[in-house]
């Protein structure tokens, strides 16, 4: 074997049909596969649901993808730190993301929110600092559902064209646009200012005297007034025209996060206010779905609303606390006037997964509490990759509705002290995120240069989250920034390989046994056969009839991997190779290194022949079967 290929971090190899016998690649039938699959549970035959393409999601928190100030004032004002914009999003910016490998853009906190920035010249009411998170606010305590956030523009009056003009731009270079929908809270101070003359307000009808009403659209605590978290210092030691330690809401609305209390804690999302769906949470969860429940009415206007602009998707903000049956009623609503809408859900019970896909109707969920869960644990050297054969069987033909992911703006950086530490660590775990299944993978703006997420910025506090609730400058993503040039001018070379690997891996995505094909673990068969092959080294396949593609990951950092890795004969049939045959494997990635494969000796259980394999720490090799 060329020793060539070990300084690789990510190698692609490419197995040419170069055959020593006549017979070296067949047409597996259906018949054949799903025969193969009843006897062998290590293969997976699941249709992916969009063939034509893989989704990857690079998310952007668009407050602060642009912003090139450097100041970084704790608890800074707009004007200290500076504020990305929907027009420093330019051509330069899309194409690089385009290049990256996106298909898909989050725009994350697009629609207005409560802030502590005065709009009023714009007759945009001022926000009350005593339940307002930071100076800029959450982007999921919601003011307007039919407005942009105005911090986002260049000219606050027209900052509905200035986002409508950043969605052609999206398009104009092949990119989607997925918008954050927010659906189980609002501010606590919601009030459209540019609602459609049909549309009403939020609670503007609600009858205070009751706790719960279907025709309310929130519940109350009759009989108290809201009362600030006793501990909570808004803006720390700075002043705001509404900071007075009190706000006006009585009687006192349910918080955000379940708590029927007129006073919630700090710890609490106490500046939303829950909305109602018809569930009465106080009287045993006793739902009233029939009539439709007001909410559930203007949630659907507010979702065709956004549908109308050109949007894509739209990611569901904490979708298992609204109750599955309003998905149900008001997602094939949407798709039927947007068929090609998709529907993300963040949701964290597993129990609930296929009742929020088969019933509710959503495409796609976040796969946190198992993949990430599991891959956070092998980084930081407490756990294995023992357990991902167990994930993927538990969701068997959900894999292709899983979102993939290891940062997120909920999550901490893979680079800070909290986490890795070191960006490089995470490389095996986002290839096995990226090319696992055919569902979404998804990236966090700054991730792919391994921003740390250093220092306190305010609300937020020092703890390896990119804060969503200041004004910020992010460092080590500005120097790909480079001044609005987008073009990683400033990055140190180990950022500019950092960021070609996940070029190289998002790219490898849109091979078609990645986007469309079926999957074999081999694990767990390594692992009982294949010895130097240990539970932090991962092996898998990928195929259709067209690409055979074999992954093999070691998730060490400090140690490399010798053996010979072996494929079971279930396997070799599965993917239409013959069990005799010598096949050439060639490095098409970086180098020409060939190695010498014959099947007759891989799919041998027993001594020490297979795919000779020695992988450096924390190194990759895809091979493709042609």
């Amino acid at each position: 074997m060329n020793r060539r290929i070990l300084s690789l971090g990510l190698v692609l190899l490419c197995i040419r049909c170069t055959p020593l016998t006549t017979e070296t690649k067949r047409i597996v039938t259906t018949e054949e596969l799903q025969a193969i699959a009843q006897e062998d549970p290590n293969l997976l035959l699941e249709e992916s649901l969009s063939s034509d393409q893989k989704i990857v999601v690079y998310q952007m928190f668009t407050r602060l993808f642009g912003n090139t100030e450097t100041n970084n004032v704790v608890w800074g004002t707009a004007e200290e730190n500076g504020v990305g914009k929907f027009n420093d999003i330019n051509e330069a910016a899309l194409s690089s993301l385009k290049d990256l490998g996106a298909t898909h853009i989050w725009y994350t906190g697009v629609i207005e929110h409560a802030l502590l920035n005065d709009y009023r010249e714009y007759n945009i009411p001022l926000d009350n600092a005593d339940v307002v998170k930071g100076r800029a606010g959450s982007p999921y305590a919601i003011k307007d559902y039919y407005d942009v956030n105005p911090d986002l523009a260049e000219d606050v009056d027209n900052r509905m064209t200035e986002f409508e003009a950043l969605v052609q731009r999206t398009r104009a270079h092949g990119l989607k646009i997925i918008i954050d929908f927010v659906p189980n809270h609002v501010a606590r101070f919601y009030q459209s200012d540019t609602k459609p003359e049909n549309v009403e307000d939020f609670g503007a009808s609600d009858d205070t005297n009751q706790a719960f009403s279907t025709d309310n659209n929130f519940y109350y605590i009759v009989g108290e007034p809201f009362q600030v978290p006793a501990d909570y210092q808004s803006l720390g030691e700075h002043s705001f025209p509404t900071k007075d330690g009190t706000f006006d809401e009585n009687p006192a609305k349910a918080t955000g996060n379940d708590q029927f209390t007129a006073q919630p804690s700090v710890n609490d999302w106490f500046e939303t206010v829950k909305l109602n769906y018809g569930v009465d949470y106080l009287n045993g969860r006793q739902v009233q779905f029939d009539p439709v429940p007001d909410t559930w009415q203007k949630m659907l206007d507010i979702l065709l609303y956004w549908s109308a602009r050109s949007v894509d998707g739209f990611r569901c903000d904490m979708a298992e606390m609204v109750p599955v049956e309003f998905w149900h009623w008001v997602i094939p609503k949407v798709k039927e006037v947007y068929p090609n809408i998709v529907f993300i859900a963040e949701i964290y019970n597993p129990d609930q997964y296929r009742n929020y896909i088969d019933t509710g109707g959503f495409d796609y969920l976040y796969d946190k509490v198992q993949l990430y869960d599991t891959l956070r644990a092998v980084i930081e050297q407490r756990g294995s990759v023992q357990h991902l054969p167990e994930i993927w069987q538990f969701l068997r033909d959900k894999n292709r509705n899983m979102l993939r992911f290891l940062e997120n703006h909920d999550e901490q950086r893979i680079a800070s002290r909290f986490f890795g530490n070191d960006p490089h660590r995470a490389k095996p775990a986002m290839v096995v995120s990226t090319l696992w299944h055919t569902g979404p993978v998804m990236v966090y703006f700054g991730q792919e240069v391994g921003e740390p997420a250093e220092d306190e910025s305010g609300f937020s506090g020092d703890d390896g989250r990119t804060t969503i609730f200041d004004y910020w400058g992010v460092p080590e993503h500005q120097k790909w920034v480079n001044g609005g040039q987008f073009d990683g001018g400033q990055l140190s070379d180990e950022q500019q390989e950092l960021r070609n690997f996940y070029q190289g891996l998002l790219n490898l995505a849109q091979e078609e046994a990645i986007r469309k094909g079926y999957f074999y673990d081999l694990h767990r068969h390594n692992q009982r056969f294949t010895e130097g092959y240990d539970d932090q080294v991962y092996a898998f396949l990928r195929f259709t009839e067209n690409q055979r593609l074999l992954i093999v990951t070691n998730f060490d950092a400090d140690h490399s991997r010798s053996f010979n890795l072996k494929i079971p004969v279930t396997a070799i049939r599965a993917i239409g190779l013959s069990e005799e045959a010598t096949y050439t494997l060639q490095d098409i990635f970086r180098t020409e290194t060939t190695i010498s494969m014959n099947t007759s000796d891989v799919i041998i259980s027993e001594g020490d022949v297979g795919i000779p394999m020695d992988l450096p720490p924390l190194a990759t090799y895809i091979f493709t079967i042609q």
